[in-house]
């Protein structure tokens, strides 16, 4: 019996999610990106070789996609996860715009197998608590860089991007 599209780019998830970890790279996951039914990106968690706390799985896929499409733009992607998002990465899907998202291993089977603090961030998050000291200071010239850049007519960075 053939694989439905959705097992198979799952489980080349799961693949590139045993890559990264027998090469040492990080912790175990592993995503890939698919338009219209071809990989076009795919990646595993770099956070240990690269000493990036940003380098999750999803983020290099991310990565590679858009750098392999010329576009940040992934609205007519799917992306396929060993494991749930972590906020990071949600936020990280949310930029590219992102059409679908599929994943194996939820985040509260992770934190019961090994302990990953993914589900107490995730539920800060949802109820707005910051993890972190964040502060507002304003500075002569702050609005400066934003200025310049309206003036420049800089683009505008989300899934629609529009000049502004």
């Amino acid at each position: 019996m053939a694989m439905n599209p959705d097992e198979k780019f799952m489980r080349m998830a799961i693949e590139e999610a045993l890559i990264g970890i027998r090469a040492g790279h990080g912790g175990p996951f592993g995503c890939v990106i698919t338009r219209d039914g071809e990989v076009v990106g795919k990646g595993h968690n770099r956070v240990l070789i690269d000493t990036d706390p940003t380098a999750h799985g999803e983020v290099m896929a991310i990565r590679s996609a858009c750098a392999a499409l010329g576009t940040i733009d992934l609205s007519d992607c799917t992306l396929y996860t060993s494991s749930e998002p972590c906020p990071m990465c949600k936020a990280a899907i949310s930029w590219a715009g992102l059409g679908r998202v599929v994943y194996a291993a939820s985040v509260r089977e992770a934190n019961d197998v090994l302990g990953f603090k993914d589900q107490k961030m995730a539920e800060a998050f949802r109820k707005g608590e910051d993890l972190m000291a964040i502060e507002h200071l304003h500075v002569e010239g702050y609005l400066e860089p934003f200025l310049e850049y309206k003036g420049i007519q800089g683009r505008i960075y989300r899934a629609s991007s529009t000049t502004q």
